[in-house]
């Protein structure tokens, strides 16, 4: 079976290809996780924020909603000061942005997981694409996500950024058909990852 090629020799997006892109998890922390690292990617390469993940994880408690949601000003002046994140202020201001919003979400539809799911009617959008040229950058349906994020206050949601996101969640699986990590291909590989899916 062929793999998808993007990962390429790198191995931390080995890892993430192998282990957790188009994977689904109704996790409200690694949602928001995913949400925040999608929205700091914008204008960068997705290596670039893989390897500064864990200085996110430190800098944003392991991304809990409820610490971040509620950061001061000068917090988040010291956080770009103090770790090794894009230091985009408006990017770093945006993680209490949005977790503002998910918190709205969690009253309104008890989970961030809940909401986002709903608009796949809580099933995966499986893909069968024969080569990675297939993949769009974007689709209607981040599109319709994105703009009912912008409405909620959202911010660093187009709809790019929010197709990459989907995929990050395992709301879409954009993993060619011949990939081992491909949903219909999965079987042995995908048990050890069942547990996140719903």
């Amino acid at each position: 079976m062929s793999a998808c090629l993007w990962p390429g020799e790198n191995q931390l997006m080995q890892q993430y290809h192998d282990k957790e892109w188009c994977v689904p998890s109704q996790d409200d922390s690694y949602i928001f996780e995913m949400l925040t690292l999608e929205g700091a990617q914008s204008g960068l390469s997705w290596n670039t924020i893989l390897t500064k993940r864990e200085e996110y994880k430190k800098a944003f408690h392991n991304f809990d909603i409820n610490y971040c949601s509620n950061l001061t000003d000068e917090e988040l002046e010291t956080i770009r000061d103090s770790y090794g994140i894009i230091k985009n202020l408006p990017k770093i201001k945006s993680v209490r942005n949005n977790a503002i919003a998910v918190t709205k979400l969690q009253m309104e539809f008890k989970s961030f997981s809940n909401y986002l799911w709903s608009f796949v009617d809580h099933t995966p959008v499986v893909n069968q694409w024969n080569f990675e040229g297939q993949v769009p950058a974007q689709s209607e349906l981040s599109e319709r996500i994105s703009k009912d994020l912008k409405k909620r206050g959202f911010k660093f949601v187009g709809p790019v950024i929010i197709y990459s996101f989907m995929q990050a969640v395992g709301m879409v699986d954009d993993h060619i058909k011949t990939c081992p990590y491909h949903s219909e291909n999965r079987g042995e590989l995908g048990k050890e990852y069942i547990g996140k899916i719903y």
